[in-house]
C-alpha cells in the first residue's frame, strides 16, 4: 500500500479502484488466460448463472444433482482463475509449455477430477448395476471403492479450492477438525472419543444431509448465489449510485457531511451487497476523498468507510450469506432473521454516525455546500426505476415465498429495468417474458392474484426507465462478475460442510460448550466474592458465569475471524458456541445473532481487517491505524450482541416474546450506551474531554448496555460528572466568545 501513500486519492481511476478491490476482496483477483480460453470460461460462467437463475424460478432438480452442478461450476472456474500459489506473476498471462490457454495442465486435471467427483453422486444415486454400484441407501456408511475414490478426491479438492480463494487459515482449521474426528482417542480429557473409521468418515463427508453435500452448500447453491448475483446486477444497473446520491442529499450539507454520506450510503448499499470490501470500494471511491478534502485525517476517513461498510453484512435484507444459513439452522423463515436484525443494525450505524458527528464537531468541519450536492429532482427523475427491482424482491420475500423465488423476481426486474425500454419495442421481449412467467405461475397456483398484478405492474413501470439502456454484452459482463463474486463463498460453504459433518459425528460442539461453561462457572465463582458483601450481592454467580461465557465466545469469534470469511466463521462457531449458549438459557435466535455479529466484528479488527485495508488503500493512509479507527468506530457492533443476549426483546421475534414498553426502554438504554461509548472514543461531546472523563463515559456506556433500571441508574451516576463538566466547559467557551 506504500505506493498509494501521499497520492491524490481524489483522482483514483476506475481501474485503480478495481485493482484495490482485487487486492483485498478474495473473489476479485483472478488469473489472466488466453482470449480463446477466456471465451470458454465466459460461456461456463454465463451458463452457470443462467442455470441458477432459471432453476430459482422454474424449480430445482434433486439436491444431489443441483449441488453437484453447483460444485462442478466452482471447480471449473476456480481452477481456471485461481493459481496454485499466489505470487506477483501468478495472475499474469503465461501460455508456456504444460499449459492450456494459460492454465497449467495440473489445474486442468484437478478441474476434471473435481467435476467427476461432484457429478458421481447424482450418477450413482440410484445405483449403476453394470459397475456393481448399489443404490445410495444401501451404501450409506458402507462405501464401495468408487465412493471412496471420489469421496477422498472431493474432500481434498474442496479444501484446495477454499485455500486458493480464501488462503490457508480456513483449510487449516478444517484439517484440525478432520484430525479430531479420525484420531479421537489421542485427544485429552473431555475431548477424547473413540474416533471415526476412515471409510465411515469419507461416507459421512460425501453423502447428502451432512458433510460437503450438507446444509451450507445447499443454501449457497439455492439462495446465496442468487442474492449475490442480484446485488451485482442492481449495483451495475444504477441502484448503487442512486443510494450514494440520496445519501449525499440527506446528509451532505450537515456538519461533517461527507463522512455522514459514507455512513448513510453504506447503510443503503448494505441492503443489496453482502461483501464488505465491495461496499468499501464502491462507496469509498466518492466518500473517502471528500472526507479528506473536508479535513478528516486519512486513517479516520478510511476507518469511517470500513466500519460503515462492514455493517453491510448485518444490514437487512441481504445480510451476506450467513443469514440464509442461519434461517436453515433455526428452521425459521428468512424474514424472521431479517426482522430480528433491524435494531442491532440500527444500533451499529448509530454508533458510527455519532462518532463521525462528534469528530466533525471537534475538528470544526463543515458540510458540503449546496452546489456540491446532487439535486433531488435530477437524481430521482433519472434513477427512480432502479428501485423497482428491490421493491419487487422485498415484496415477494415478505409475502411468504421462497428466498430464491424473491431473488428470481429481483434479478428479472433488474434485467427489465436495465434492458427493456418502452421507446424501443424490440427490447420489450424481456418484460414480456417475465410477465408470461408471472401469468404461468398464477395459473399454476404459484402466485396469487394480487402478487401477480403487483409484479406485472412492476415490470411495466421498469420499462419506463429514462436511463441509458444496458446492452446484452454489458449485462453478460455483469452476470460474469456476479459469478466471480460468488466463487469464494461457494468454496467456503463446501469446505465448512466438513466441519458440520465432524461436529455431528463426534459431538465436539457439546463437549467444547460444556468446557466453556464450566470454565466460566469456575471463574465466576472465584470472582463472586468481589461483588458480594455478606448476604448482599451485586452480581450472582449465574450472572457472572453468563457474562464470562459471552466474553469467552466473543473473543473466540474475533480471534478465529482473522482471515476467515464471515459465513464460514459463523458456521464453525455457531456449531461450537450454540450448545454453550443454549446451556445458559439464551434463546436460539439471540445466540446465533451473537455469533454472527462477532464474526463480522472480526472484519474490522486488526491485524487482519480486509475492509479497513481496502479503505486505507483509497485513503492513502496507514493500514493498521485505519484498522484501529474502524474498530473504534464499530463499537456499536461490538456491544450490540451483549445487549440482545440480555434483552432478546430487541430482536422483535425472540421466543421470549415482544413487549413494546420493554423494547422502547431497552432500546433507549442501549442507544444511550452507544452514544456514551462514542463520546469516550472521540473525547468530545459539547467540548473537549479529559482522560478521566473519557474513562467515566466509556464505563457508563458499558453499564447502560445492561438492560435493567438498576444498571441505568448506576450508569447515570457514573456519567453525571461528565455531563456537568461538559455543560460548564461549553458555557465558559460561549461566554469567552
Amino acid at each position: 500500500m506504500s505506493d498509494l501513500q501521499g497520492q491524490d486519492t481524489s483522482e483514483l481511476s476506475a481501474e485503480e479502484l478495481a485493482e484495490i478491490e482485487k487486492k483485498f476482496d478474495e473473489g476479485a483477483a483472478t488469473r489472466t488466460v488466453s482470449p480463446g480460453f477466456a471465451k470458454f470460461l465466459r460461456y461456463v460462467a454465463l451458463t452457470y448463472a443462467v442455470y441458477h437463475y432459471l432453476t430459482a424460478g422454474f424449480g430445482l432438480p434433486p439436491d444431489y444433482w443441483h449441488m453437484g452442478w453447483h460444485l462442478s461450476g466452482l471447480f471449473i472456474l476456480i481452477y481456471a482463475f485461481f493459481p496454485l500459489v499466489k505470487t506477483k506473476t501468478a495472475f499474469d498471462l503465461n501460455t508456456g509449455a504444460l499449459r492450456l490457454g494459460g492454465v497449467p495442465y495440473l489445474d486442468v486435471i484437478l478441474m476434471i477430477l473435481g467435476v467427476a467427483a461432484s457429478l458421481y453422486l447424482g450418477f450413482a444415486w440410484h445405483g449403476v448395476p453394470w459397475l456393481g454400484i448399489e443404490e445410495q441407501t444401501f451404501r450409506m456408511g458402507n462405501p464401495n471403492g468408487y465412493d471412496m475414490f471420489f469421496g477422498c478426491t472431493l474432500i481434498v479438492l474442496v479444501l484446495d479450492i477454499a485455500r486458493r480463494t480464501l488462503g490457508w487459515i480456513l483449510p487449516f482449521i478444517i484439517c484440525i477438525f478432520m484430525c479430531y474426528a479420525l484420531f479421537g482417542p489421542m485427544f485429552p480429557g473431555l475431548l477424547q472419543h473413540p474416533g471415526v473409521k476412515f471409510n465411515t468418515f469419507v461416507s459421512s463427508m460425501y453423502f447428502p444431509q451432512e458433510g460437503i453435500f450438507g446444509v451450507t452448500l445447499w443454501v449457497v447453491s439455492t439462495i446465496v448465489f442468487h442474492f449475490v448475483l442480484f446485488g451485482v446486477i442492481a449495483q451495475r444497473t444504477g441502484l448503487g449510485q442512486l443510494f450514494i446520491d440520496n445519501a449525499s442529499i440527506l446528509a451532505g450539507q450537515y456538519t461533517g457531511g461527507p463522512a455522514k454520506v459514507s455512513v448513510v450510503s453504506s447503510a443503503f448499499f448494505g441492503t443489496i451487497s453482502g461483501s464488505s470490501v465491495a461496499n468499501t470500494v464502491s462507496t469509498g471511491a466518492l466518500t473517502i476523498p471528500n472526507m479528506k478534502r473536508l479535513g478528516y485525517p486519512g486513517h479516520f476517513a478510511g476507518g469511517v468507510e470500513a466500519a460503515a461498510s462492514a455493517g453491510g453484512q448485518i444490514t437487512p435484507p441481504i445480510m451476506g450469506a450467513a443469514a440464509f444459513i442461519m434461517a436453515e439452522f433455526l428452521e425459521v423463515p428468512y424474514t424472521t432473521i431479517v426482522i430480528a436484525a433491524i435494531f442491532p443494525a440500527f444500533l451499529h450505524y448509530v454508533g458510527v454516525f455519532t462518532v463521525v458527528h462528534l469528530m466533525a464537531r471537534r475538528l470544526n468541519l463543515q458540510g458540503l455546500s449546496r452546489d456540491m450536492l446532487p439535486k433531488f429532482r435530477d437524481v430521482w427523475s433519472e434513477g427512480w426505476a432502479n428501485v423497482v427491482p428491490l421493491v419487487g424482491l422485498l415484496t415477494v420475500l415478505f409475502s411468504g415465498y421462497t428466498p430464491y423465488m424473491s431473488a428470481f423476481v429481483g434479478i428479472s426486474l433488474s434485467i427489465i429495468a436495465g434492458m427493456s425500454r418502452m421507446r424501443n419495442p424490440a427490447t420489450l421481449v424481456y418484460a414480456a417474458a417475465f410477465i408470461a412467467f408471472v401469468i404461468w405461475k398464477h395459473l399454476g397456483g404459484g402466485f396469487d392474484l394480487s402478487m401477480s398484478i403487483i409484479l406485472i405492474i412492476g415490470a411495466a413501470i421498469a420499462t419506463l426507465n429514462p436511463q441509458k439502456r444496458v446492452s446484452i454484452t454489458e449485462m453478460a459482463d455483469t452476470f460474469e462478475t456476479g459469478v466471480k463474486y460468488a466463487l469464494a463463498v461457494g468454496a467456503a460453504s463446501a469446505a465448512v460442510g466438513i466441519v458440520i459433518g465432524v461436529i455431528n459425528t463426534t459431538g465436539v460442539g457439546f463437549r467444547i460448550g460444556f468446557m466453556v461453561t464450566q470454565a466460566a462457572a469456575n471463574l465466576g465463582g472465584d470472582l463472586h466474592g468481589l461483588f458480594a458483601f455478606g448476604d448482599w450481592e451485586l452480581f450472582s454467580v449465574a450472572d457472572l458465569t453468563l457474562f464470562i461465557s459471552l466474553v469467552f465466545i466473543a473473543l473466540a469469534c474475533i480471534l478465529m475471524g482473522a482471515g476467515v470469511p464471515t459465513t464460514a466463521l459463523y458456521i464453525m462457531l455457531v456449531s461450537v458456541a450454540q450448545p454453550a449458549l443454549a446451556q445458559l438459557g439464551i434463546p436460539p435466535i439471540a445466540s446465533h445473532m451473537f455469533v454472527l455479529y462477532y464474526g463480522v466484528v472480526a472484519e474490522i479488527t486488526p491485524p487482519v481487517c480486509t475492509s479497513a485495508y481496502a479503505a486505507a488503500a483509497i485513503a492513502g493512509s496507514n493500514p493498521f491505524r485505519t484498522g484501529i479507527s474502524a474498530f473504534t468506530l464499530g463499537l456499536g457492533k461490538v456491544v450490540a450482541p451483549m445487549a440482545f443476549v440480555y434483552a432478546p426483546v430487541l430482536l422483535f421475534v425472540s421466543s421470549t416474546g415482544f413487549d413494546l414498553w420493554e423494547f422502547t426502554y431497552t432500546a433507549a438504554s442501549c442507544i444511550a450506551g452507544v452514544v456514551a461509548l462514542s463520546t469516550a472514543v472521540v473525547g468530545y461531546w459539547l467540548a473537549p474531554m479529559g482522560t478521566v472523563f473519557r474513562v467515566l463515559a466509556a464505563f457508563a456506556g458499558l453499564v447502560f448496555i445492561a438492560p435493567s433500571l438498576q444498571a441505568d441508574l448506576v450508569a447515570l451516576i457514573i456519567v453525571s460528572p461528565v455531563i456537568l463538566s461538559q455543560i460548564i466547559k461549553r458555557k465558559n467557551q460561549t461566554q469567552a466568545v
